[in-house]
């Protein structure tokens, strides 16, 4: 069993996360809070995972852990002493050994179009070539193109965000989807053409929303992180995830989900859950949504999350998916 680390004499605190600008830059906001949290320094600790040296498409190498596989060995290893990962990269089962010890305040969830000339989805051309490298984007951008009887063609990419744009600044593509969250947090959201309603395109489970997880048995560190943990955010990505994990879907799959709460006034109602999976050229889709009381333990979350599921798969949903997670 490695040693770890603990108390305040102990110098910083490791930080592990993957070396992207994005990582980068949200980690080191989680750093400065944690700092804050606990008074003690924070450095980053920089680890490639698989998902960033493999070319292929998230698709092709299994979308589920890429990201988070080497961050987690690291941890174990006890090279580092708490990692950051976007939660929406996280697989749905949680390690015994790792604790998910804060989800913060939730960024926004949605996904933004950037596209040439300052064109919005409706004012793209018929034919129109939109970049993405998820299933679950292609499904229901097809699908509200379909449904306004336009055609477009969305083209599988992979990259960072300078590269995705990139295709559009050098004319290959007419526009790019990504998550307004990532945009947000490096800054370039001032870049985005339209912001997709989630009435039109509902986000990847977990969304916007990041995930703090260290060692299960490292006591101090788990309560000390917990201050940065936010409970509306939490309760609305464990109903996402445990709907996902219900319908046996990777992150790789087709599904959009998303929770959120509903408020008369000033005084918060229900939580509610909408959830989409859809074949990649968007003729056929699922689209349910559920409410019930908002959830107040993580029991009551899953809960929700696998009643939306249940109604979604005796719709159809489970012929939709392709791979099927076993």
């Amino acid at each position: 069993m490695t040693e770890r680390r603990t108390g305040p004499e102990s110098g910083p605190l490791r930080l592990g996360t993957r070396r992207s600008k994005l990582a980068m830059a949200q980690s080191g906001q989680v750093a400065d809070a944690v700092s804050r949290a606990t008074g003690r320094s924070v450095e980053l600790v920089e680890i490639t995972t698989y998902g960033d040296v493999s070319r292929e498409l998230l698709a092709q190498i299994g979308g589920t852990g890429v990201f988070v596989t080497a961050l987690r060995e690291a941890l174990l290893r006890g090279e580092v002493d708490f990692a950051v990962h976007s939660l929406k990269d996280l697989p749905t089962t949680q390690p015994d050994d790792l604790a998910l010890a804060a989800v913060p305040v939730r960024e926004d969830p949605r996904d933004v179009l950037v596209a040439r000339d300052g064109l919005s989805f409706a004012e793209l051309p018929d034919g129109a070539r939109v970049g993405t490298g998820s299933p679950r984007r292609m499904a229901q951008l097809n699908a509200y193109a379909r449904c306004h009887g336009r055609t477009i063609e969305t083209v599988a990419i992979r990259g960072n965000v300078d590269t995705r744009i990139g295709y559009v600044r050098d004319g290959e593509l007419d526009g790019v989807v990504l998550a307004a969250a990532g945009l947000n947090r490096i800054g370039r959201i001032d870049e985005v053409t339209e912001f997709l309603s989630v009435d039109m395109v509902l986000p990847a489970p977990g969304q916007g929303a990041l995930a703090i997880e260290c060692a299960a048995d490292n006591a101090d560190l788990v309560a000390a992180l917990a201050a940065l943990d936010d409970p509306v955010t939490r309760a609305a990505v464990t109903a996402e995830r445990s709907l996902l994990a219900s319908l046996e879907a990777g992150c790789s799959a087709p599904v959009g989900a998303l929770a959120d709460l509903l408020s008369d006034g000033q005084i918060v109602k229900e939580m509610r859950l909408r959830g989409v999976v859809g074949t990649t050229d968007g003729s056929t889709l699922v689209q349910l949504s559920t409410t019930g009381p908002v959830p107040e333990t993580h029991d009551q979350a899953m809960a929700l999350g696998r009643e939306l599921a249940a109604e979604m798969l005796a719709k159809g949903a489970a012929g939709l998916m392709g791979e099927r997670v076993h």
